[in-house]
Protein backbone atom coordinates (compact mmCIF):
# COMPACT_ATOMS: atom_id res chain seq x y z
CA UNK A 1 0.00 0.00 0.00
CA UNK A 2 1.41 3.79 -0.39
CA UNK A 3 2.92 4.81 2.45
CA UNK A 4 1.17 8.21 2.49
CA UNK A 5 -2.08 7.28 2.31
CA UNK A 6 -1.35 4.77 5.28
CA UNK A 7 0.40 7.39 7.18
CA UNK A 8 -3.28 9.41 6.94
CA UNK A 9 -5.44 6.63 8.18
CA UNK A 10 -2.71 6.33 11.13
CA UNK A 11 -3.35 9.53 11.75
CA UNK A 12 -6.59 9.98 11.25
CA UNK A 13 -7.94 7.03 12.94
CA UNK A 14 -10.23 8.23 15.17
CA UNK A 15 -11.76 11.01 12.84
CA UNK A 16 -12.38 8.31 10.58
CA UNK A 17 -14.22 5.79 12.79
CA UNK A 18 -16.42 8.49 13.40
CA UNK A 19 -17.88 8.40 10.18
CA UNK A 20 -21.46 6.79 9.40
CA UNK A 21 -21.95 4.98 6.80
CA UNK A 22 -25.83 4.11 5.07
CA UNK A 23 -25.23 3.41 1.41
CA UNK A 24 -22.88 0.45 1.80
CA UNK A 25 -25.61 -1.41 3.37
CA UNK A 26 -27.69 -2.82 1.16
CA UNK A 27 -24.61 -4.05 -0.81
CA UNK A 28 -23.22 -5.86 2.54
CA UNK A 29 -26.61 -7.68 3.00
CA UNK A 30 -27.06 -8.72 -0.60
CA UNK A 31 -23.46 -9.83 -0.10
CA UNK A 32 -24.00 -12.20 2.63
CA UNK A 33 -27.40 -13.21 1.08
CA UNK A 34 -25.15 -15.19 -1.25
CA UNK A 35 -23.00 -16.84 1.52
CA UNK A 36 -23.83 -19.89 4.01
CA UNK A 37 -24.98 -19.29 7.49
CA UNK A 38 -22.10 -18.95 9.30
CA UNK A 39 -19.81 -18.58 6.69
CA UNK A 40 -16.04 -18.05 6.90
CA UNK A 41 -15.32 -14.25 6.14
CA UNK A 42 -11.83 -12.36 5.71
CA UNK A 43 -12.69 -8.63 5.95
CA UNK A 44 -9.75 -6.60 4.45
CA UNK A 45 -9.74 -2.77 5.57
CA UNK A 46 -12.13 -3.11 8.39
CA UNK A 47 -11.73 0.37 9.41
CA UNK A 48 -13.46 1.41 12.57
CA UNK A 49 -15.81 -2.07 12.47
CA UNK A 50 -18.85 -0.93 11.64
CA UNK A 51 -19.24 -3.65 8.67
CA UNK A 52 -17.56 -6.56 11.13
CA UNK A 53 -20.41 -6.04 13.44
CA UNK A 54 -23.11 -6.41 10.99
CA UNK A 55 -21.70 -9.54 9.94
CA UNK A 56 -21.21 -10.81 13.54
CA UNK A 57 -24.52 -10.01 14.49
CA UNK A 58 -25.52 -12.15 11.60
CA UNK A 59 -23.48 -14.91 13.16
CA UNK A 60 -21.23 -14.91 10.52
CA UNK A 61 -17.55 -16.18 11.52
CA UNK A 62 -15.58 -13.13 10.57
CA UNK A 63 -11.81 -12.39 10.57
CA UNK A 64 -11.36 -8.38 10.81
CA UNK A 65 -8.17 -6.91 9.62
CA UNK A 66 -7.15 -3.24 8.94
CA UNK A 67 -3.62 -2.02 7.33
CA UNK A 68 -3.49 0.31 10.36
CA UNK A 69 -2.62 -0.40 13.36
CA UNK A 70 -4.61 2.72 15.09
CA UNK A 71 -7.56 1.71 13.14
CA UNK A 72 -7.43 -1.75 13.62
CA UNK A 73 -7.31 -0.66 17.70
CA UNK A 74 -9.93 1.58 17.07
CA UNK A 75 -11.88 -1.13 15.59
CA UNK A 76 -11.13 -3.33 18.35
CA UNK A 77 -12.07 -1.04 20.97
CA UNK A 78 -15.65 -0.74 19.13
CA UNK A 79 -15.91 -4.51 18.69
CA UNK A 80 -14.78 -5.76 22.05
CA UNK A 81 -12.70 -8.53 20.00
CA UNK A 82 -9.00 -8.38 18.80
CA UNK A 83 -9.29 -6.59 14.88
CA UNK A 84 -5.43 -7.59 13.42
CA UNK A 85 -3.09 -5.45 11.57
CA UNK A 86 -2.57 -7.06 7.93
CA UNK A 87 -1.20 -5.55 4.96
CA UNK A 88 -2.71 -7.24 1.70
CA UNK A 89 0.94 -8.78 0.57
CA UNK A 90 0.72 -10.29 3.98
CA UNK A 91 -1.82 -12.51 3.11
CA UNK A 92 -0.81 -16.02 2.43
CA UNK A 93 -3.64 -18.52 3.17
CA UNK A 94 -4.70 -21.16 0.92
CA UNK A 95 -8.88 -22.00 0.45
CA UNK A 96 -9.57 -20.35 4.09
CA UNK A 97 -12.25 -18.45 3.36
CA UNK A 98 -16.02 -18.76 2.28
CA UNK A 99 -15.55 -14.76 1.39
CA UNK A 100 -13.43 -11.83 1.47
CA UNK A 101 -15.57 -8.47 1.80
CA UNK A 102 -12.80 -5.35 0.76
CA UNK A 103 -14.95 -2.26 0.98
CA UNK A 104 -13.10 0.80 0.08
CA UNK A 105 -9.84 -0.58 0.72
CA UNK A 106 -7.92 -2.38 -2.11
CA UNK A 107 -8.48 1.34 -4.33
CA UNK A 108 -5.52 2.14 -2.58
CA UNK A 109 -3.35 -0.34 -4.11
CA UNK A 110 -0.86 1.26 -6.48
CA UNK A 111 -1.81 -0.13 -10.41
CA UNK A 112 1.27 -2.98 -11.01
CA UNK A 113 0.67 -4.48 -7.75
CA UNK A 114 -3.29 -5.21 -7.76
CA UNK A 115 -2.91 -8.53 -9.76
CA UNK A 116 -1.13 -9.47 -6.91
CA UNK A 117 -3.32 -8.80 -4.59
CA UNK A 118 -6.64 -10.20 -5.81
CA UNK A 119 -4.46 -13.33 -6.66
CA UNK A 120 -3.61 -13.23 -2.85
CA UNK A 121 -7.40 -12.95 -2.47
CA UNK A 122 -8.42 -15.44 -4.77
CA UNK A 123 -5.65 -18.16 -3.27
CA UNK A 124 -7.23 -17.60 -0.03
CA UNK A 125 -10.83 -18.07 -1.06
CA UNK A 126 -12.73 -21.88 -1.05
CA UNK A 127 -13.70 -23.27 -4.19
CA UNK A 128 -16.46 -21.20 -4.92
CA UNK A 129 -16.05 -18.40 -2.52
CA UNK A 130 -17.25 -14.94 -3.22
CA UNK A 131 -15.82 -11.87 -2.95
CA UNK A 132 -16.62 -7.73 -2.76
CA UNK A 133 -14.02 -5.10 -3.55
CA UNK A 134 -15.32 -1.44 -4.10
CA UNK A 135 -13.05 1.38 -6.19
CA UNK A 136 -13.09 4.94 -7.44
CA UNK A 137 -13.53 5.00 -10.94
CA UNK A 138 -11.06 6.71 -13.41
CA UNK A 139 -8.85 6.44 -16.46
CA UNK A 140 -5.36 6.60 -14.41
CA UNK A 141 -4.07 6.60 -10.55
CA UNK A 142 -3.27 9.85 -8.70
CA UNK A 143 -4.27 11.48 -5.32
CA UNK A 144 -6.91 13.02 -4.04
CA UNK A 145 -7.46 16.12 -2.11
CA UNK A 146 -5.79 14.32 0.99
CA UNK A 147 -3.04 13.10 -0.89
CA UNK A 148 -4.43 9.61 -1.07
CA UNK A 149 -3.32 7.45 -3.56
CA UNK A 150 -5.92 6.00 -5.71
CA UNK A 151 -5.92 3.26 -8.47
CA UNK A 152 -8.97 5.11 -10.59
CA UNK A 153 -9.70 1.78 -12.13
CA UNK A 154 -11.97 2.01 -15.34
CA UNK A 155 -14.42 -1.13 -15.97
CA UNK A 156 -12.40 -2.42 -18.86
CA UNK A 157 -9.16 -2.02 -17.09
CA UNK A 158 -10.61 -3.58 -13.39
CA UNK A 159 -11.71 -6.87 -15.69
CA UNK A 160 -8.60 -7.06 -17.35
CA UNK A 161 -6.81 -7.06 -13.98
CA UNK A 162 -8.95 -9.37 -12.57
CA UNK A 163 -8.32 -11.66 -15.52
CA UNK A 164 -4.56 -11.55 -14.74
CA UNK A 165 -5.11 -12.73 -11.21
CA UNK A 166 -6.64 -16.11 -12.16
CA UNK A 167 -9.82 -17.90 -13.15
CA UNK A 168 -13.05 -16.52 -11.47
CA UNK A 169 -16.51 -18.30 -12.26
CA UNK A 170 -18.26 -15.05 -12.39
CA UNK A 171 -17.51 -11.42 -12.33
CA UNK A 172 -19.96 -8.42 -11.82
CA UNK A 173 -19.51 -4.70 -12.00
CA UNK A 174 -22.12 -2.56 -10.72
CA UNK A 175 -21.39 1.21 -10.56
CA UNK A 176 -23.23 3.93 -8.01
CA UNK A 177 -21.69 6.81 -6.21
CA UNK A 178 -20.73 7.75 -2.26
CA UNK A 179 -19.70 10.81 -0.38
CA UNK A 180 -15.50 10.12 0.56
CA UNK A 181 -14.04 11.40 3.78
CA UNK A 182 -12.83 14.57 2.14
CA UNK A 183 -16.78 15.06 1.63
CA UNK A 184 -16.00 14.77 -2.55
CA UNK A 185 -18.81 12.71 -4.70
CA UNK A 186 -17.36 9.64 -6.40
CA UNK A 187 -18.58 7.54 -8.80
CA UNK A 188 -17.83 3.98 -7.03
CA UNK A 189 -17.13 0.36 -9.03
CA UNK A 190 -18.53 -2.09 -6.60
CA UNK A 191 -17.44 -5.82 -8.01
CA UNK A 192 -18.33 -9.17 -7.04
CA UNK A 193 -16.21 -12.03 -8.27
CA UNK A 194 -17.06 -15.76 -7.77
CA UNK A 195 -14.06 -17.84 -8.06
CA UNK A 196 -13.92 -21.32 -9.67
CA UNK A 197 -15.37 -24.57 -8.03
Amino acid sequence: MDEVTLQFYRGNAEAYAKRTFTSRQARLMAFLARLPPGASILELGCGAGGDTAEMLARRFDVRATDGSPEMADVASKHLGRTVETLLFHELDEVEAYDAVWANACLLHVPRPELADVLARIRRALKPSGYFFASYKEGNDDGRDTLDRYYNYPSQDWLRATYAVAGRWDSLSIETGEVIGFDDKMASMLFAVARKGG
